[in-house]
Formats: C-alpha cells, structure tokens, sequence
C-alpha cells in the first residue's frame, strides 16, 4: 500500500490541479473523488456553498467544511465506512484546508484578472470613443511637448500619431499666428478662435480648447487640447460681413458700411480740425437705359461707372453705392469746400466717355449735391440726407453743370415732400382719395363708349391736390402700389353700382403701374371682379411701355393670363419708351394710345403729325384699335379722324367727371358737342 504521506500530497497535487484546470461540475465531482480517496472511503462528494444536492448524505456521513480565512467554499461528505479514526479525519480537515487556500488564491486570481480586462477593455473603449470623436483630441506635457494624439487629430491635421507625439505643439502653428508668441502653458479652459497649419502646408482656421490634465494626486501635468475646424464657418461669417456691409452688384461699400466709415472719419477730422464732405450721385437717363437695354446690360452699365469712380478718387476716399443708380463720396482730410467741387467734377469727367455695353454706345450723366462736414452736419446720416437734398436741386436744374452745395432754402423743399408723402399715406386710409371719369368718345359718332378711371385727392385743408404734385411722389416712394390697389378696387365698386342701376357695360380703363404689374396682377383682377360680380367687359387696364421693357417673356405670360380673363389691355403712352415692333406684335393688347405729347402739335408740327400717322398706321394693320388723349382743338380731331383714329378723349369733349355726373352724361345718351369736320 501507498506511503500515508505519499498517498496525502499525492491528493493534495490533484486538488492544486483540479482548482486550476476544472469548473462548474467537472470540479465539484473531482474534488469529491480526492475527499473519498482520501478517506479510503466509497463514496464521496463535494458540495459547493449556497448548492443544495439532489439527496442527503448516507447516514453516518463524514462532514468537513471547506473554509480559508472565514470565507466558506462549501464542505466535503464522505461515507461508506463503519469507523472513520483520527487519521481519516485529520486527513480530510488537511484536505478541507488546502482546498479553501487554493480556492481562495484562484477566486482572488480571477478578480484580479477579471479587473485587469476590465480595465484594459475600458481603456480600449476610451481610445475608441477618442478616435472616433470628431473633435481633434491632444495632450501634452507641461512644456508643450505631444503624449497623445487621437485619430480626429490625425484627420485634422494629416500626421499620424507616430510622427506627432513627442514633437512640441509649436510645429503646427501658422508661422503668421497672432497667438504664436502667447504662453502656452497657463490654466486650463480658454476657448479661442486660432490659425493653425496641416501637413499639407493648408493654413485653416480651427476652434480651441484647453483643459487641465491632472495625476491622481490632481496635480497638473499638461493640458488637453480639443479642436475643431471651423474654416466654413469663418467663410460663413467673412460672407455674410460682405453681404452686410458691401454692394453685391458692384463690390463697393453700401450704406451700412459707409455711414460707419464716415462717422469714423469724421471722429478722425474733429482731432485735427479738417473739414469733410460728403457727395451724392444720382445718374441720368439710367433708367431710360435700364428700361430699353434690360436689367443685365443696366447692371453692367453700373459695375463700370463703379469703377471709373473708384479709379478718379484717392485711395483714403470712400465711394459707396447706395442702391439703384445712386452712389456716395466720403471726402475727408480736406482743406477747403472748393476740394469738393473740383472731386465732383472729376466724377463727371469719369462718366464724359461713352460706356460700350453689349455693343450699345450708351452716354450718362450724373446730378450731384456736396454736404460739407461741419456746417451741414456732423454725422454720417445728416450729411448724407442733405447731400441727398443738393442733388435734387442739381438735377431739377437748378445748377447748370450738374453739382449743387446744400442750402438751408432746400431743405424747405425737401420738407414739402415729405409733408405731402405723410399726407398721401393719411389719405390712403382716411377717405381723402376718390376717383373722377374722363370719358371716352367714338370719333364716329361722338358717344361715350368708356371712360378713364383718373385718382384725386380731396385734401381737408388744401382741397383738390393737383395729380402732378403726388403721383410722381407716390411713385418715387412705392406708393403707387396701394394707391393702384385703391384704384382698381374703387373702380370695380362703382362698376358694381352702376350695374346695378341698369347701366350697359361701361369699360373703365385703370392705369396700372410697372411695380404693380407682378405674377399676382392677374390673380388680383380676377378675385376683385369675382368679388363684386362684374363682367370682364367692365374693365380696361392701361399699362405704359417701360413696364413692358422688364424680361419681356415674364410681362407676356402677365398679359396673356390678363387677356384670358376676358379683360382689354391698352398701351397707354405709346411712341414715348422704347418698345421693339419686334415685340409689339406679340403683346396681346386691344388699344395702342396715342400720348399727349405727340396729340398737342397737331396739324401744326410736321412731326407730331407723322408720328401719330404711324402710331395709327401699325395698329390698323395690327388689328388694335387707337386712341389718343388730350385732344383740345377742332383742328386736331379732324387730322385724326382722317387718320384713321377710333377713339378720342380730351378737353375737348370733357374734363373728367365725378361719378355722378358721369352717370347722368351716360344716361342721358351724352353725345359730344363737337362735331368733327
């Protein structure tokens, strides 16, 4: 037989052996096998801690538990033996107590193992979260010098991290940096804005962010760097500072910008006791240019006129564009106000050289009244308004060549206007507008066959206002638009009463302005004629040539949803603009009007006289009636009838009328007094 000994280290090796290589049953089942084989016994097991068995121990079971340290692992149970001595029973205690030793060195193993992947799964997760954030992620020493460099950083800036760690953080700075020279070690948590440089040599703008890298002991040893490229968003905001404070037409200053600089300039002269002034630009016959050429050649017209002003003025001067075909000096470090003329002459001389444009030989002017810094005022919006004020003066003529200084006698002028736009916006809502009939006649037979819808305004303290002091006014304004709006709608109401009174269809011609003439016009007409249940045949809209001279495709579809309503469209002011024949044939207009500046010098200038004869002549072979306005005189109904006119109004048959009398003259079957010869 085996040595005791011999036999016990043998168990004791199985045990050792069984803990390290056996789990779960497997190890309970070994560890029973060397408790009986111990203990000479049959039967054996081993009963882990919290395990209940599947039956109880045999009688007179040997029990010994499993314990290291007061930390129970379970007990053995062994039977089969009529007597168990002492040797046995030391045996299986021996046994109990190497097992609970080696259990507990192989539990405290696993949790430290366990705790080992715990922590390096962790630290793996952190530098998968650290590569795959966006945001560049740096570290470095108390010197500036890299530890760690994330894959956002590698993206970001183009070096690995093998090239980048190790090396001082100075290497990626723009050599033109402002925050090269800053100190770079300090207390975390400054956020900036830098320029920094990739491996590429590509200079970018980048979000920065530095926090504090601290031991356990929380004593700082670096800082983390956190930065994103912001190169977009800088260009964003470079983009919208431009389209903020410049012209997109012409690149130069806008308003914004110059009243900022010239409120500068003005803090510079009243250092140094220099004067300034300030010039406002308004162009001639641009718009006569803009309506025949169209916007794309109008717009050209005005990139070169920037230029040529920007190149007769000194470098410390500022033009701006001020919107349209208005443009702003700002003139400082001045001695004298006689600098001013001679810079505004110099403009003029800019613009003496004709513009080639889409080979059209085009010629402007320009009108241009001079605010002098202190006098006139002395800040940027003062100077501007009366600088503004002089070039109405210049370009009423008032100055033969062109350039007028502000005056305080202007400025009454300026005030009147301003009184009567106030006015006209009151009027507007309070019932001061209304609308007088100027009836049109059959050169025929002398019968009303419509009339010309023709606003007033009935002033509470200055009575009638003269058309000639406020439609310009409300054009010049955009208050035209409401004033259109009125029109149509108080046209359509009193088309509406008249219906109802058992007047035949009355065609009422309503002038519409170009800003009026919009895609929404021939949604606008056919809601107000839903409204107030009208025929179409009640209504005429009188459109003037330069309204037609804006993308000419557009203004035709205009028409052609106009005309398929049912309602007549009428060429008012024809032979004035600057229409093409070419496009003439395509408008589907039913009348071509005659202006009054051509009506007056008939028969007695040659001139007048052929121009209506053509006027005539293109219609009738057209299919478009004619009619002309401001016919006065016996004479001049007679040359055009005999021309081949259809319709006539005009003092010579009637003023225009209230509605009333309007009613009564078509009730009473007015028939004109004037008989043509």
């Amino acid at each position: 037989m085996p040595h005791p000994v011999t036999e016990f280290l043998g168990s004791s090796a199985a045990v050792c052996d069984a803990v390290l290589r056996l789990r779960g049953p497997a190890l309970t089942a070994e560890l029973g096998r060397i408790a009986a084989a111990v203990t000479h016994s049959p039967w054996g097991r081993y009963v882990p801690e919290g395990v209940t068995p599947g039956s109880a121990a045999p009688r007179g079971a040997l029990v010994q538990e499993v314990a290291y340290e007061q930390h129970r692992f379970g007990r053995f149970e062994v039977a089969g033996r009529d007597d168990y001595g002492v040797v046995e029973r030391e045996h299986l205690a021996s046994l109990a107590g190497l097992a609970g030793s080696v259990l507990q060195v192989h539990e405290r193993a696993q949790r430290t193992t366990h705790a080992y992947v715990q922590v390096e799964a962790q630290l793996q997760h952190q530098a998968q979260i650290l590569d795959h954030l966006h945001e560049s992620v740096i570290t470095m020493d108390q010197s500036g010098f890299i530890t760690s460099w994330n894959k956002g950083a590698e993206r970001l800036f183009g070096y690995t991290s093998v090239e980048a760690v190790g090396r001082n953080i100075l290497f990626l700075y723009d050599d033109e940096d402002p925050s090269f020279h800053d100190p770079f070690l300090e207390q975390g948590g400054r956020l900036m804005e830098v320029r920094r440089k990739k491996k590429s040599g590509e200079v970018f703008w980048a979000s920065l962010s530095l926090s504090p890298l601290c031991d356990v002991d929380n004593r700082s040893m670096g800082l983390i760097a956190y930065l994103t490229d912001i190169t977009e968003r800088k260009e964003a905001e470079e983009r919208i500072h431009h389209l903020a404070y410049y012209d997109a037409l012409t690149n130069l200053p806008n308003r914004t910008l110059l009243t900022k600089l010239v409120d500068q300039a003005i803090a510079v002269a009243q250092r140094g006791g220099m004067q300034g002034c300030v010039l406002f630009v308004d162009l001639n016959r641009f718009k006569l240019i803009n309506d025949a050429l169209g916007r794309q050649a109008g717009d050209q017209l005005l990139r070169e006129v920037a230029q040529r002003f920007r190149q007769a003025l000194r470098e410390q001067d500022v033009v701006a564009r001020l919107g349209g075909d208005e443009f702003a000096v700002g003139l400082f470090e001045i001695g004298q106000d006689l600098e001013a003329s001679l810079v505004a002459q110099k403009l003029m001389a800019a613009l003496s050289e004709p513009f080639i444009i889409d080979g059209h030989d085009l010629r402007v002017g320009a009108s241009i009244g001079i605010s002098v810094y202190p006098q006139d005022g002395t800040d940027a919006e003062t100077l501007l308004r009366q600088a503004d004020i002089a070039m109405y003066r210049a370009k009423q003529g008032m100055e033969a060549d062109g350039v007028a200084f502000y005056s305080q006698d202007m400025n009454q002028g300026m005030h009147e206007r301003m009184r009567i736009e106030s006015g006209l916006r009151q009027a507007l809502g309070n019932g001061q507008l209304l609308l007088h009939y100027q009836p049109k006649f059959s050169i025929q037979d002398g019968t009303i066959i419509g009339a010309e819808a023709l606003v007033r305004w009935q002033h509470p303290e200055r009575g009638m206002v003269p058309p000639a002091e406020f439609i310009p006014l409300a054009e010049a304004t955009g208050l035209v638009v409401q004033v259109g709006e009125w029109v149509l709608e108080q046209a359509c109401a009193q088309a509406q009463a008249w219906k109802r009174a058992g007047l035949r269809p009355i065609r009422l011609a309503v002038n519409v302005s170009a800003r009026e003439f919009t895609q929404a016009l021939p949604g606008r007409v056919q809601e107000t004629l839903r409204r107030y249940g009208l025929e179409p045949s009640w209504l005429e809209l009188e459109i003037t040539e330069s309204t037609l001279m804006h993308n000419i495709d557009r203004v035709i579809g205009i028409m052609d949803r106009i005309t398929a309503l049912g309602v007549a469209l009428s060429l008012d002011d024809f032979g004035t603009g600057y229409s093409s024949l070419s496009y003439l044939k395509r408008f589907p207009i039913d009348t071509l009007k005659i202006d009054r500046s051509f009506t007056t010098g008939i028969p007695t200038d040659a001139n007048d006289c052929a121009i209506a004869s053509t006027i005539i002549s293109i219609a009738q072979q057209l299919k478009h009636r004619v009619i002309a306005e401001g016919v006065e005189t016996v004479e001049q109904l007679a040359f055009l009838k005999s021309a081949g006119c259809n319709e006539v109004q005009g003092y010579l048959y009637s003023r225009p009328l209230p509605a009333a009398e309007f009613e009564r003259a078509v009730r009473e079957k007015w028939m004109a007094g004037v008989k043509a010869a």
